[in-house]
């Protein structure tokens, strides 16, 4: 069964973006090391899901990159992967190699994890990986832990009702100050 990955940039007081989406705060990979990483993560996925409002931002940046970019080999591979934007509104996907899941989210998620396939990769946003995370579906986290407390923002934990118990796999600390925790969902039922 292929897994759900999340890969989420969140401040030391749990937010993961500005009350208006803000992300100023984020530590730009200026380290080398940490850098390498967020270019490794997505090669062990074949799928990459996005929440609409997400999508909308996501989607025109990698594929408006300048091919000068020291970060053009990074923004091809994130316009050829493979997209899912999950959405209510939407009619038709947007954007290239992209498609659009409409159904319930348990329904899609159970779905595309039964899959013939690579591992699958979530990036946000906030309410979509929120819903994510409520039903349990995400089955390891990678958490980017930034050095910075902002007060307030959007949170991904809130609609829990329900402990999810996770196994530490890996905390590596970078030099630009964030510390990625990687964890395993261990058990939803507690």
């Amino acid at each position: 069964m292929r897994k759900l990955k999340l890969q989420v940039q969140i401040s030391i007081d749990g937010y993961v973006a500005g009350p208006n989406g803000e992300e100023d705060w984020v530590v730009r990979a200026s380290d080398e090391k940490l850098w390498q990483l967020i270019n490794e993560l997505p090669d062990n996925s074949d799928t990459l899901l996005l929440g609409r409002k997400m999508a909308e931002a996501f989607i025109p940046h990698f594929e408006e990159f300048a091919s000068d970019s020291t970060k053009i080999t990074f923004a091809q591979k994130m316009v050829n992967i493979p997209k899912i934007i999950f959405s209510r509104t939407l009619d038709k996907p947007f954007g290239k190699n992209t498609s659009l899941a409409k159904g319930t989210l348990a329904d899609e998620i159970a779905a595309l994890k039964n899959q013939n396939g690579r591992d699958i990769l979530v990036y946000g946003g906030a309410g979509f990986v929120s819903s994510l995370i409520a039903g349990g579906h995400i089955d390891e986290f990678f958490f980017f832990v930034n050095p910075v407390m902002i007060n307030k923002g959007m949170r991904i934990f809130d609609l829990l009702d329900k402990r999810q118990k996770l196994s530490l796999i890996s905390a590596t600390p970078y030099e630009c100050g964030v510390t990625v925790i990687h964890y395993k969902l261990n058990n939803v039922d507690q």
